[in-house]
């Protein structure tokens, strides 16, 4: 068994969709007992650096799960089931990024950096970056970073590529107010249904953010998921609420501002995740090659539909990629699971990068 292997394992056994310390315990204990680097262990995750140089690169992941299914649970529910068969590993966290992680735990150990090397594992990334938000205020700046979210099979199945770009999304929520009275009189109130109708319309008529980075197309959404209003069949509402699911692009927003046109209708901001854009394309080039000499097949530059990390990262002025085992489809299922060998595979590109200065100078 590989060691890579043998790690994820351990990682994916380790219950943390609820409580996350035990997985951020394990972590840190292996990096103090396996690497030479200074380990911090706090509220935000796990940071280890090591190595100097006048720039830093970041492994970055996550230790955090969503719930299991039932069966992704062992007899006691102290342990998550982890099973191997086919040439993949099966289990909660397997493809979500305990995998990813390992690979970035054993490359971080093994490489001989060419630059200071940093890893780092947030909690609450699938609360919204939690974690990554915290460390971020408390300092965390480096100015690269290979974030280990999946982007293997989006060119073409088994292929690990390197995410440029992902979307964002910002959910937000329109609420409209009027005046109630009597559905015999309904001239004597003001419906809020009307009104967010009325804004509904508009959100129809806006046209979906679209950009291109590093040669990728990258298109946005916006969309009506929800709506709620009213309190009884015989009365005018004087409350409705519409909830909207935005689906942004780096540097471009849907104009949603334009629903408050609508008199009686409040536009209000409830999640904001930044969508992320590589702003350097030789770093881009040095993840790809690093990619491109693991694997028979050639690896593409492709954009992801799901906001990470990456972007609170490259909010905050660090250069990204995104570069992982996880496949489409995979995450947060019952069936969850990650092909061993593109684990392998993954573990070999982070430590091929943090062996490379990040421009991609000799």
């Amino acid at each position: 068994m590989s060691e890579v292997l043998d790690l994820t394992r351990r990682l994916v056994s380790i219950p943390s969709h609820e409580d996350e310390r035990a997985a951020g315990d394990a972590v840190a204990t292996w990096l103090r007992e396996e690497t030479d680097a200074t380990v911090r262990h706090d509220d935000s995750g796990v940071i280890a650096r090591r190595g100097s140089g006048t720039d830093s690169l970041a492994l970055v992941g996550h230790h955090d799960v969503v719930a299991p299914a039932e069966e992704q649970v062992a007899c006691g529910g102290d342990e998550y089931v982890v099973e191997e068969r086919d040439g993949r590993l099966h289990g909660r966290g397997t493809a979500d990024m305990k995998g990813s992680l390992a690979a970035a735990m054993v490359a971080f150990r093994d490489a001989d950096p060419a630059t200071e090397l940093v890893f780092a594992s947030f909690v609450g990334e699938e609360q919204g970056g939690v974690g990554a938000r915290k460390a971020i205020d408390a300092g965390f700046a480096p100015d690269y970073a290979v974030v280990g979210e999946g982007s293997t099979g989006y060119s073409a199945p088994g292929v690990t590529d390197v995410a440029v770009a992902h979307k964002g999304r910002r959910g937000s929520t329109l609420v409209a107010t009027g005046e109630s009275a009597h559905a015999s009189e309904p001239e004597a109130g003001e419906n809020a249904v009307y009104r967010a109708c009325d804004a509904v319309d508009v959100v129809r008529d806006l046209d979906a953010p679209e950009t291109t980075v590093l040669g990728r197309d990258l298109r946005g959404s916006v969309a009506v998921t929800e709506i709620e209003g009213g309190s009884a069949w015989n009365v005018v509402p004087e409350r409705c609420t519409v909830t909207v699911d935005e689906r942004t692009v780096p540097g471009e927003r849907a104009d949603l501002e334009r629903t408050e046109s609508v008199p009686g209708v409040e536009w209000v901001v409830d999640q904001d995740l930044p969508p992320m854009a590589c702003d350097d394309a030789a770093f881009a080039e040095t993840v790809l090659a690093a990619a491109r000499d693991t694997q028979d097949d050639a690896p593409e530059r492709v954009a992801k539909p799901h906001a990470t990390d990456a972007g609170w990262l490259a909010a905050a002025g660090t250069t990204c990629v995104v570069c992982g085992a996880a496949e489409p489809g995979e995450a947060h299922t019952a069936a969850e699971s990650v092909a061993i060998d593109v684990l392998e595979r993954c573990e070999e590109i982070y430590r091929r990068v943090a062996e490379s200065h990040p421009t991609g100078a000799a």
